[in-house]
């Protein structure tokens, strides 16, 4: 007997330990796994989509449909390549050098016929076309601006520009000729909408996908890829809240503040979250010049929002306030900071955008007041893109836009980086009026007054 319960002792004491010491290696492991970390508790993130392939072209009037026709087939094969890849296409674009170049011997009503030709050639084959900048030095001709607000308000397709600062300074009669392009098409477009399709741009470099300031002055025959990310920013941000610094015996986050995040940390999370995808892109663009002989010019790492897809909802996430509130400045040099860690070839902006009514988040709080024209332009010495689809009222005269126009160009040429000016003003609406514009891309917000 004494044999069978020393035997039976034995055992039982060999259990215990067994128990023991798998309760001290569960309690090991979840030591080891740090507070966000844990496999089921950040779930995967939608990927981020591609806003545009922009196929660079040097358009010759005697042969452009031929040349649209090879660009076409380039942008079909790279959507299908990026598609396969995972990662959906939004739209296909073309852009040529400055319109100037190619409509000079023309006259005045025969180069408005070409161009209503060339609106129509682009929606029938389905692709967005921009004609550069009217007037690429200060020294051109303003009459060339006039001509492409004519432009812009006889077709719905095309988009322009008008360069009003680059490496030499500010081109002070290039900001006088933008502020008059803009009031002409606001009083001339359906809904003051034509605007939309025009950018006064500062330092914006050549071989940028977005629009409307996209432009080139070599030879053509390259493409670009932009993307539309604001989702992956969000989630990135939203990640690395105070709630997930929490340690254990530790007081939880203070309920009012939910998003309280480390600068540092979301910065690396953003950086390897958002890298990944555009090396992802990266290399199927690459694949796409192997195939199709189209040189790859870059990749625009702006995380454009679209809607509710927004980019303003990103940053309230991280700020755990509303946009515009202090942190908002702190939450843009982040995502510009996460944009330059990522080691791919760039082109264009490649940093952060706030457009006001492409984003849902952003048009609600500029009808509320929370953000206005001066903190934008604040927001822009940490990022980019400048003032960018802001709705203004009808009675913002040619006076007040130049200034508008020239601060952005000033704050542009002081930090040497690329910023824009796209501004809607409405005619016949003004402070407390609501836009009615009726465009896929745009989310009617409340005008505001303009500080006198």
């Amino acid at each position: 007997m004494r044999s069978v319960g020393s035997k039976l002792a034995r055992r039982l004491l060999a259990l215990l330990c067994l128990v023991c010491l798998a309760r001290g290696d569960w309690a090991a492991q979840q030591a080891a796994v740090k507070p966000g970390e844990g496999p089921s508790e950040k779930p995967p993130t939608e990927k981020p989509k591609v806003r545009a392939v922009t196929a660079f072209i040097r358009l010759d009037r005697a042969r452009y449909r031929a040349e649209i026709k090879e660009a076409l087939a380039m942008l079909t094969k790279a959507k299908s390549t990026f598609e396969d890849a995972g990662y959906e296409v939004q739209t296909i674009r073309i852009t040529t050098q400055p319109f100037p170049e190619y409509i000079k011997d023309l006259p005045r009503e025969d180069a408005l016929a070409f161009f209503r030709e060339y609106d129509a050639l682009a929606h029938k084959e389905g692709f967005d076309a921009a004609i550069g900048p009217a007037m690429l030095a200060d020294s051109d001709d303003p009459r060339l601006a006039e001509l492409l607000g004519e432009i812009l308000v006889g077709t719905s397709t095309l988009e322009g520009s008008i360069v009003v600062a680059g490496e030499d300074g500010i081109h002070w009669n290039a900001v006088r000729a933008a502020a008059k392009t803009i009031k002409y098409v606001s009083l001339r477009s359906p809904h003051s909408q034509g605007n939309f399709n025009f950018a006064a741009t500062a330092l914006v470099p050549p071989l940028t996908p977005f629009y409307p300031g996209s432009y080139h002055t070599g030879p053509g025959h390259q493409f670009a890829v932009a993307l539309q990310s604001a989702n992956v920013v969000a989630a990135e941000l939203g990640s690395t809240s105070e709630a997930d610094q929490v340690r254990p015996n530790q007081e939880p986050p203070n309920p009012a503040r939910p998003n309280q995040a480390r600068p540092d940390q979301a910065r690396q999370a953003l950086a390897a979250a958002l890298g990944e995808h555009a090396r992802a892109i990266e290399a199927a663009a690459l694949r796409v010049q192997k195939q199709t002989g189209w040189d790859y010019a870059g990749l625009d790492l702006s995380p454009a929002p679209l809607k509710e897809v927004s980019i303003g909802g990103a940053i309230e996430k991280f700020v755990g306030a509303k946009f515009g509130a202090s942190g908002t400045m702190t939450a843009a040099a982040v995502i510009t900071g996460a944009l330059e860690d990522i080691q791919v070839k760039r082109t264009g902006y490649s940093g952060l955008m706030l457009p006001v009514l492409e984003d849902s988040v952003l048009a609600e709080r500029w009808s509320e007041g929370a953000v206005n024209l001066d903190a934008l332009l604040a927001y822009s010495a940490v990022c980019g893109t400048g003032l960018d689809v802001v709705p203004l009222p009808g009675s913002a005269n040619t006076a007040r836009l130049e200034r508008i126009i020239g601060d952005v160009a000033s704050l542009a040429v002081k930090w040497h980086k690329p910023l824009s000016a796209r501004l809607l003003p409405v005619a016949g609406k003004q402070a407390g009026d609501m836009t009615e514009f009726d465009d896929p891309f745009l989310v009617n917000a409340k005008i505001q007054e303009l500080a006198h």
